[in-house]
């Protein structure tokens, strides 16, 4: 099964978003040199095996601009960006630049060979499940009224034009963080030979091979104890994902329903693990297995058997 999109070496135009603070927090960390930002609604930072912090401040200000263009882009918040126009169109056709379109196709390719578990067009369910950590579970009849709204086979998508139909919306964000940690990887790598990881809360990827051949220490987090590591790991190249219900989950007499949804019953997958950890080359590819064995609930760990075969790939189950 391949996971791997065409487009995380491709070049789109670099623009920072007008308005943006593109101020970064630079120190240092040990022998390398770390830059600090937020988008995406996350902790973002990029350590460089850097001697001097002239380098790392310029590439992490490139890195910022590029995490914030794909965040104004592609944002289901955005008023004024090609998801909200695709999602008010009206069934209308709207037509798409390259790099939404290669999104699209991607998410087409992921809705088929999941048998329809990865569906950019679930992201309606959010008006019913709120996972707060609270009790409010919704009823099954009102998860099944929302069925009618979510399909991409639903959708009409002929290359560069899509049409939805009214009511129905897309929402990119199961794509969106890892696709920026990849573009924003590829963007440093063709500027520097110097090693340096990407962190984007928690999705990373790591380039190049550090001077003294000593590798990343990176920490995955505990489920239900926050701060504490549950896995200890040496990254020397490649991208680690996680996918979990550790801060995302509602709890009803006894009973935890974890925030990955099934999009064919808008009901929570449960007997799924508590986290699932994927190393693969690219980030794309780690955080779309480890998202994908959440769905399959279970049998997660059999997924990830059959599906993450490729060299250097690994896996990480937490139940």
């Amino acid at each position: 099964m391949t996971f791997t999109p065409p487009w995380v070496r491709s070049s789109f135009r670099l623009a920072i978003p007008s308005g943006c603070d593109m101020t970064l927090q630079t120190q240092r960390r040990g022998d390398d040199w770390l830059v600090e930002f937020q988008a995406m609604a996350s902790p973002c930072e990029l350590l460089f095996d850097l001697t001097e912090s002239t380098q790392a401040e310029w590439l992490g200000e490139l890195a910022r601009a590029e995490a914030l263009r794909i965040e104004s882009k592609f944002s289901r918040y955005q008023t004024d960006n090609i998801i909200h126009k695709i999602n008010n169109s009206s069934g209308q056709f709207v037509e798409v630049d390259s790099e939404t379109a290669g999104l699209l196709d991607f998410a087409k390719h992921l809705f088929e060979i999941s048998n329809g578990r990865f569906d950019i067009t679930s992201g309606v369910l959010r008006r019913l499940w709120k996972f707060d950590g609270g009790a409010g579970i919704p009823s099954r009849k009102q998860a099944k009224a929302l069925l009618p709204l979510i399909g991409w086979d639903r959708i009409r998508w002929e290359n560069p034009q899509i049409s939805v139909p009214e009511g129905m919306e897309i929402d990119l964000g199961g794509l969106g963080k890892e696709y920026a940690v990849d573009r924003v990887a590829s963007l440093v790598a063709e500027r520097t030979g110097v090693a340096f990881l990407v962190n984007f809360g928690g999705d990373l990827r790591a380039l190049g091979d550090r001077r003294d051949g000593r590798p990343w220490d990176v920490g995955v987090e505990r489920p239900g104890f926050e701060g504490q590591a549950g896995l200890q790991l040496h990254l020397r190249k490649g991208a680690l994902a996680t996918s979990g219900d550790a801060n995302r989950f509602l709890l009803k007499d006894g009973v935890r329903y974890p925030h990955i949804l099934n999009p064919r019953t808008a009901w929570p997958v449960m007997n799924a693990p508590r986290s699932v950890t994927v190393l693969a080359d690219t980030c794309t590819e780690a955080g779309l297995l480890a998202t994908m064995a959440m769905l399959q609930g279970r049998d997660a760990e059999q997924f990830l058997e059959d599906n993450s075969g490729g060299p250097g790939s690994q896996y990480w189950v937490i139940w």
